[in-house]
């Protein structure tokens, strides 16, 4: 069989770094035809010229996806370069670290759900028709946040919650029509987009692992994203932990609750340890 995405059109937001770099260059080594969103023209390009190089076809179209516009012209440039649209994969997302009770700038809820939710709605709703005519895929990373809440990510957590249960509508709404919705949630990934989580400031103070512990890396994740999306699946729980806790979050919610104030307790937030900070 044919890998799934040989001659495949494909948009992929957030494509300049991290899991999206990751799955862009996979699916340009199964043959892909790639245009790739991020705001970073320069970072954006260098990543179509590895697609390229890994027997790809690579569009970069930098794009803000938290604006509406820029992400029409986004789908039309993909429809126009190659003739049709056979997935969206919504990947663009921004963090944060940081009690809620500690915020000092009330634009970045407002931002987080800019750019974790509605940029994915904006990002569907334009590409929707042309998904349509081809029976085409559509993919959500999301995150664990998206499924329970965890320490330090309310507003982040608040915006994947959005963007799981739209993806779980259209995917009713859709049911019929052959377009096949997948929702990735990973666990903690070691990305650059950790460097950038924001502080209660807004500005990025960045996220460690514990002494001894490493975060899943990028192009595992990107493996599994791409694997999922390609065998149509419903939803994919990354990682073992998650898998436990939403199995727990049933019958001892409590439980979950502690395990998630545990998991956060020893992680780096810029150049303070959770566990040692005064509450």
């Amino acid at each position: 069989m044919p890998p799934p995405f040989r001659d495949k059109v494909a948009i992929v937001t957030g494509a300049s770094r991290g899991i999206g770099r990751r799955i862009a260059t996979q699916l340009a080594r199964q043959g892909a035809k790639l245009v790739l969103a991020a705001r970073s023209a320069d970072a954006l390009e260098a990543v179509a010229r590895a697609c390229r190089v890994s027997g790809g076809a690579a569009a970069a179209v930098p794009t803000d996806v938290t604006d509406p516009t820029e992400c029409e012209l986004l789908v039309a440039r993909a429809v126009g370069e190659y003739g049709r649209l056979d997935a969206l994969v919504n990947n663009a997302g921004a963090t944060m670290a940081f009690r809620f009770e500690e915020l000092r700038d009330l634009s970045i809820p407002q931002r987080l759900m800019a750019v974790n939710y509605l940029g994915s709605v904006f990002c569907t709703y334009y590409a929707l028709p042309h998904l349509r005519a081809s029976r085409g895929r559509l993919v959500g990373v999301a995150s664990l946040t998206g499924r329970a809440g965890v320490p330090l990510r309310s507003l982040y957590a608040a915006s994947k919650h959005a963007m799981a249960g739209f993806f779980d509508s259209l995917r009713i709404e859709l049911a019929d029509t052959g377009v096949s919705v997948t929702m990735i949630y990973p666990d903690f990934v070691e990305t650059e987009v950790r460097d950038r989580a924001l502080g209660p400031d807004g500005r990025p103070v960045g996220i460690r692992p514990p002494a001894g512990r490493r975060f899943m890396d990028a192009a595992t994740c990107a493996r599994i994203v791409v694997d999922a999306a390609g065998k149509r699946r419903r939803e994919v729980i990354v990682g073992t932990r998650g898998k436990i806790g939403l199995v727990l979050k049933t019958f001892a919610p409590g439980l979950v609750d502690r395990i998630a104030r545990r998991a956060i307790a020893d992680v780096t937030i810029g150049e303070t340890r959770q566990g040692t900070r005064q509450t």
